[in-house]
């Protein structure tokens, strides 16, 4: 179910999208993803924010503490033309008031690059997430996004390695998808499984709209 407008509802999850206008890049380094990261963890709380400068230096890429949050950042993926999020949303109007939060970037990008006018080819999409196997899919294939379109690391940034113990900050919520898993070997055997049928399915589908064209 595709989805371009609200209501959410508060306790389900999402997938939320979007790419650069005329499929532009809108992560030129590694200081625009991580400024979109820290985005995202400074402007997921309830109470009123300022300016991200004002809370820039006690942001660790980590889930703040003693906040109520807007969403639950289940998985994400940023990759140079578009990214992707599994988001629950915790508060009425949330993921929409988090979104809107985290669309300065493009005041901070144009800046940054020398540039006007609209960066996001459209308001962001969205999709319903039906069903727990549907959320646990979806986690594997924004988990590693990246490798779905054969981008290497040094150009993309996931929740992959959360989930996969690495060291540093910790955004997402990955206990609602880890605790139905023994243990991160049993999810990682999971998501590459999960993403090689999605990839299979993808060349089918391919080869038929080819078949259909002949």
């Amino acid at each position: 179910m595709c989805m371009n407008r609200e209501p959410f509802a508060t306790g389900e999850f999402y997938h939320i999208y979007n790419r650069g206008v005329d499929k532009r890049a809108i992560f030129l380094d590694d200081d625009d993803r991580d400024r979109f990261l820290q985005s995202m963890v400074v402007f997921n709380m309830q109470e009123a924010v300022g300016s991200i400068y004002e809370h820039i230096n006690d942001v660790k890429l980590g889930r703040q503490k003693d906040v109520t949050a807007l969403v639950d950042i289940v998985c994400y993926c940023l990759n140079p033309n578009h990214y992707h999020f599994v988001l629950r949303e915790r508060a009425e109007s949330g993921i929409s008031e988090f979104m809107r939060r985290i669309g300065g970037y493009t005041k901070y990008f144009n800046i940054k690059h020398h540039r006007s006018g609209t960066l996001f080819q459209s308001r962001y999409q969205s999709k319903y997430i039906s069903s727990n196997e549907y959320l646990l899919h979806l986690s594997a294939y924004v988990n590693l996004n990246w490798r779905v379109h054969q981008l290497g690391s040094s150009t993309s940034k996931s929740s992959w390695g959360e989930y996969m113990g690495a060291n540093g900050g910790e955004i997402c919520s990955k206990e609602i998808i880890l605790k139905q898993f023994k243990n991160n070997t049993e999810y990682r055997e999971f998501a590459e499984s999960s993403l090689k049928d999605i990839l299979e399915h993808k060349e089918r589908s391919r080869e038929f709209a080819k078949l259909m064209l002949e």
